[in-house]
């Protein structure tokens, strides 16, 4: 029984990246071995182990064959007689398909090491082709390798773009996809994940409405504005926002529900289509936009979801910054200023004078509105 580290740990280790998640293989070995050492089985589709103390995955060596559509249509083979290149040759990038023995000796049958030196994204062989899922990974990959210069090989390209051709993007889960995108959204440079899939043309498959409307912009101002809040802000739900903030709120509501967006998202991203125009016309902010300010507080429930307010600002910058990368968005900071102050007016005072009910949200609103005029006439 031999056993290998495999996969990203190895891949990362190469690059000088930290390393949080360890695979291994295990060759030679029946499953019986290894529950004899006390190794916990998981999965139905094929033996997996975790270790006793680390809890780490162990795999038997496994070779796959397609039997079916779509990234679970494959029938797993394993055995004490699959070696180890076997396994290898199922993965999906040469520099995801290195192992490192217990001694340290690494085994690298299909180039990985040229590859991570040469920057590139390639496929191990045309199997690629079987797998649909390989076009979103390869994608995240791409978004995730980026900083360091990473390109996606020509003929990977290809074989991608033969893939979104063949229509098997659609036997993809939402569930699977949206994975693989919010991972993509936490990357340095997230807009790279669509570009892939723009590139490969299996955007259209997967984000139909995002497809058609990067299709009507001058150099991709969507993918420009997510780029520009990966530089303000770490949050998903606002990435998710200002990609999108450019569609109609139907047309949101329908990618959302499709793939499977969480609601918080979803709820970000329509705010966003809302209010950015309003927004954007708030640079330098008049008396006569003391309503419009008070309205933007009111309806997008900011005195209770202050959190989700300033995510909005951020939304709004980054849209701003797409198209004026050099130019100030003063707005952000002011309107957060303004609300933060007008939080502060509340309903203590007013139940002292004696008012109830209904009467009382409608004086506090006043109060703001008066106060706004109040800061906005010494702006003027």
């Amino acid at each position: 029984m031999e056993i290998y580290l495999v996969g990203g740990a190895v891949r990362d280790a190469l690059l000088g990246l930290p390393v949080y998640d360890k695979d291994y293989v295990v060759v030679g070995a029946h499953p019986e071995q290894l529950l004899a050492l006390g190794y916990q089985q998981v999965g139905n589709d094929f033996p997996v182990f975790l270790h006793p103390t680390t809890k780490a995955e162990y795999a038997l060596a496994r070779t796959e064959r397609k039997a079916g559509q779509g990234y679970t249509g494959f029938i797993c083979d394993f055995g004490p007689d699959i070696t180890l290149e076997e396994d290898l040759s199922r993965r999906d990038l040469t520099i995801n398909a290195m192992a490192q023995d217990e001694a340290g000796h690494l085994y690298d049958p299909y180039g990985g090491q040229i590859d991570l030196q040469a920057r590139t994204l390639r496929h191990i062989s045309d199997a690629f082709c079987e797998d649909p899922l390989r076009v979103v990974r390869v994608a995240r990959f791409a978004a995730r390798f980026a900083p360091l210069g990473f390109n996606i090989a020509n003929s990977t390209l290809e074989l991608m773009r033969r893939i979104a051709h063949s229509q098997e993007l659609t036997t993809l889960t939402p569930e699977r996809v949206w994975q693989e995108t919010e991972k993509a959204l936490a990357c340095t440079e997230p807009q790279v994940f669509f570009e892939a899939l723009l590139a490969c043309d299996g955007l259209t498959a997967l984000f139909p409405e995002l497809a058609n409307l990067l299709a009507t912009q001058e150099k991709n101002h969507s993918l420009a504005a997510l780029w520009q809040c990966a530089q303000l802000s770490e949050d998903i739900a606002c990435r998710f926002a200002s990609l999108v903030l450019h569609l109609d709120e139907a047309r949101i509501t329908t990618l959302c529900e499709r793939n499977k967006v969480p609601t918080e998202h979803k709820q970000l991203a329509l705010l966003a289509s809302r209010w950015h125009g309003a927004l954007h016309a708030l640079r330098e902010p008049t008396l006569a936009q003391a309503d419009t300010i008070l309205a933007l507080f009111q309806e997008t429930d900011s005195w209770r979801r202050p959190t989700r307010f300033e995510k909005l600002l951020c939304c709004a910058h980054a849209d701003w910054q797409a198209s004026a990368p050099s130019t100030p968005y003063p707005q952000r900071a002011q309107l957060w200023h303004w609300f933060t102050q007008l939080q502060t007016i509340n309903a203590a005072p007013f139940v002292a004078q004696g008012v109830s009910g209904s009467a009382i949200g409608e004086a506090i609103k006043h109060a703001r509105l008066a106060q706004l005029q109040s800061w906005l006439t010494e702006e003027e």
